[in-house]
C-alpha cells in the first residue's frame, strides 16, 4: 500500500470513527429518549432520521477519502469545509427532529393523542400552570384535558381547533393529572376483542401473551401511524404497534 492511500485511509477512518460516535450519541436521544419505541414510527421520524445518518456518517469521511492527499496545500480548508457543512447538516436535522419531539400522551374525551413540541402554542404553554409550563426533554408524559364545562367552553375549544387547527391535547395551560380522568378512561376504554377487527389474530395475539393484565385500550392518534394504548383499570400499561 502506497504512502498516499495510506494517508487516506487514516483521514477516513479518523473521520469515520468521529462521525460513528456522534450517530450513535444521536440514536440515543432520538430513539431511547425523546421517541421511544414504538413513537418513532408513530409520528414518522425514522426515515429522517436515517437520511440524516446517511449524509453525517457515511458522505462526510467519503468526501473526506476522496480530498485527501498528503501535501496538499488546501488540505485543511478543504477539511474544513466538510466538517462544517457535516456539522451544518447534522445540527439542522437534529434541530427540526428535536423541535418536533413528543412530549406529551394527552387524552381528551374518547383516545389519546400524541402531542408534539412544534404543535404547542407559545401563549398556551405560558399560560399553563407547572409542571405542565416546560416542554421536557425527556420521554413524552402522559396527561389529560380537563373536560368542558359549560357549552360555551366546548364550543369554543371547537371553534379553536376549526379555526387555528389547534386541539385540547396540543393546551398545555387545559392540562390535568391523568388520575383526574381515570374513571373517564375506563368508561370510555373498548375490549379487547375488538382489537381483533383491525388487526391479524396473530398480531393481537403476541401483543396480549406479553401484557396479559391489559383489561382494555383506547385509540392513540398519531401523525404517521395510529396506535394503541393498552390500559388495567388504573394505569396506562403499554403504547402497541396495532391498528385501533
Amino acid at each position: 500500500m502506497n504512502s498516499s492511500l495510506r494517508f487516506r485511509l487514516k483521514a477516513f477512518g479518523y473521520h469515520l470513527s468521529l462521525s460513528l460516535l456522534i450517530a450513535l450519541i444521536s440514536l440515543y436521544l432520538v430513539f431511547e429518549l425523546w421517541y421511544v419505541s414504538p413513537l418513532a414510527k408513530a409520528v414518522g421520524v425514522t426515515h429522517v432520521f436515517i437520511m440524516m445518518l446517511v449524509i453525517d456518517a457515511i458522505l462526510g469521511p467519503l468526501l473526506t477519502l476522496i480530498i485527501a492527499k498528503q501535501g496538499k496545500k488546501s488540505l485543511k480548508f478543504d477539511l474544513a469545509v466538510i466538517i462544517i457543512l457535516q456539522l451544518s447538516a447534522y445540527m439542522y436535522g437534529m434541530y427540526n427532529i428535536a423541535h418536533s419531539r413528543p412530549v406529551y400522551i394527552a387524552f381528551d374525551t374518547l383516545r389519546f393523542e400524541v402531542v408534539q413540541a412544534n404543535n404547542i402554542p407559545k401563549a398556551s404553554l405560558e399560560a399553563a400552570i407547572a409542571p405542565y409550563n416546560v416542554l421536557g426533554w425527556g420521554s413524552p408524559k402522559f396527561v389529560a384535558v380537563k373536560p368542558a364545562e359549560t357549552i360555551a367552553q366546548k364550543n369554543n375549544r371547537l371553534f379553536v381547533e376549526l379555526e387555528t387547527g389547534v386541539a385540547p391535547t396540543m393546551q398545555p395551560d387545559l392540562y390535568v393529572p391523568l388520575k383526574n380522568q381515570w374513571s373517564n378512561i375506563n368508561q370510555k376504554a373498548q375490549s379487547l376483542n375488538e382489537l381483533y377487527d383491525n388487526n391479524s389474530k396473530s398480531a393481537v395475539d403476541d401483543v396480549l401473551k406479553q401484557y396479559p393484565n391489559a383489561m382494555g385500550w383506547l385509540p392513540l392518534i398519531a401523525y404517521e401511524q395510529n396506535m394503541v394504548v393498552l390500559i388495567d383499570n388504573s394505569s396506562i400499561i403499554d403504547i402497541v404497534d396495532l391498528r385501533p
